[in-house]
């Protein structure tokens, strides 16, 4: 089965919390992407996931379908409105810093999904339904074809600068109390 990738676009971005996190929608079931005339169906991802359970594995986290590995998603899963993401970004490799720093700008917003396609049909009105499908990967990219997947969440830790400097200022604190 070929890889076929579909990039979907956050229309949301919340910084919250300082543990590198992401969370939100890689797919929304049954909007049509225009750019590609197709919708996921509810279940698509199903068997996908079990597998990816059942072997011990999960798709990976890449910067734009690159060889970058960014962050490793913690949780993927099925509910009523898609197929729901939470990840964490890995901030101490230099890929995962700069990814983190353009999504908590806003500059990256995107989520694509790279997959194979087990099963699909054309409803009537000539729509691609993705029935069932193998997912490998879910990416994080600049430019996305779809509004209706969303980031809907970003928590970063704070710079390490900011705890260097407080963890000097509670050393030099402790040193005039031993004097």
């Amino acid at each position: 089965m070929p890889r076929e990738t579909r990039t979907l676009s956050p229309t949301e971005i919340r910084l919250d919390g300082d543990e590198g996190r992401i969370e939100g929608y890689a797919a929304v079931f049954n909007v049509v992407v225009p750019s590609f005339n197709e919708t996921v169906a509810p279940g698509a991802f199903r068997r996908s996931l079990a597998e990816h359970r059942a072997s011990g594995t999960r798709p990976v986290m890449l910067y734009h379908h690159g060889q970058d590995v960014v962050g490793v998603w913690e949780s993927i899963e099925e509910d009523s409105r898609g197929l729901k993401v939470r990840g964490r970004i890995i901030r101490e490799t230099v890929k995962g810093a700069e990814t983190f720093a353009l999504l908590r700008e806003g500059a990256l917003s995107g989520l694509s999904i790279g997959f194979s396609t087990r099963k699909a049909e054309r409803n009537p009105a000539g729509v691609r339904v993705l029935r069932d499908v193998d997912l490998a990967e879910i990416s994080i990219v600049p430019l996305p074809a779809s509004p209706s997947a969303r980031i809907t969440s970003v928590r970063s830790i704070a710079d390490a600068s900011t705890y260097i400097v407080a963890l000097k200022s509670v050393t030099n604190s402790l040193k005039g109390l031993t004097k």
